[in-house]
């Protein structure tokens, strides 16, 4: 496959830019602790997975023909982003809060993850867009497939696993009421912004 190496690059500095997932892994790391934040990444990084195999089946054409189909899926997409926004949001600080994330089940963290990923149309229009670029029509279709989509994953979890560490080590001074509540409002605010963004995207 040509050009492995310029994927990679232009992955690395997909996955960086700041977007729902990444401040779905900081707020965990603040809130659930590195073990339950990686739950969350690794939802992620599926949803991605998830994405990345249905375009590259059949669904891609229905996608590309239906307006109403791609509309559909990027307004769910966006309502839940601002569900997640407001809930967030309206979540207040202190220790009882942080005690109530403690309990949330690695499952529910992971399963937040991956609805994040596959609820995002832009996740679908990068792999549509960007694989073909990447692709050697002379080689099988399906290695060169695996081999893209699985360094995607691969590198979210690396990447988002670099921002939960740093986001730990700032996680005294955003544990007390105060940094809890602003960060709550702050990843709430984004949340809503980036489901607002996406619903009034063309």
């Amino acid at each position: 496959m040509d050009n492995y190496l310029v994927y990679i690059g232009v992955v690395v500095a997909t996955i960086m830019l700041p977007g729902p997932a990444v401040v779905f892994t900081l707020n965990n790391s603040v809130m659930k602790g590195f073990s339950k934040t990686f739950a969350g990444i690794c939802g992620v990084s599926l949803g991605v997975f998830a994405i990345a195999s249905i375009s590259a089946t059949s669904i891609r054409f229905v996608l590309e023909s239906s307006l109403v189909a791609f509309t559909l899926i990027k307004v769910l997409g966006a309502a839940y982003l601002i569900y997640l926004g407001v809930k967030m949001f309206r979540t207040k600080g202190g220790l009882q809060t942080t005690a109530v994330h403690a309990q949330m089940s690695y499952f529910n963290v992971f399963f937040k993850g991956f609805l994040i990923s596959v609820t995002n149309p832009k996740g679908l229009v990068f792999f549509i867009s960007i694989f073909p670029q990447f692709i050697n029509v002379q080689e099988a279709y399906l290695p060169q497939f695996l081999l893209l989509a699985v360094t995607f994953c691969l590198l979210i979890v690396v990447i988002h696993t670099s921002y939960a560490m740093c986001a730990g080590m700032a996680k005294a001074k955003l544990s007390s009421e105060k940094g809890m509540s602003l960060l709550n409002k702050a990843s709430g605010s984004l949340f809503v912004c980036f489901g607002v963004g996406l619903a009034t995207t063309r």
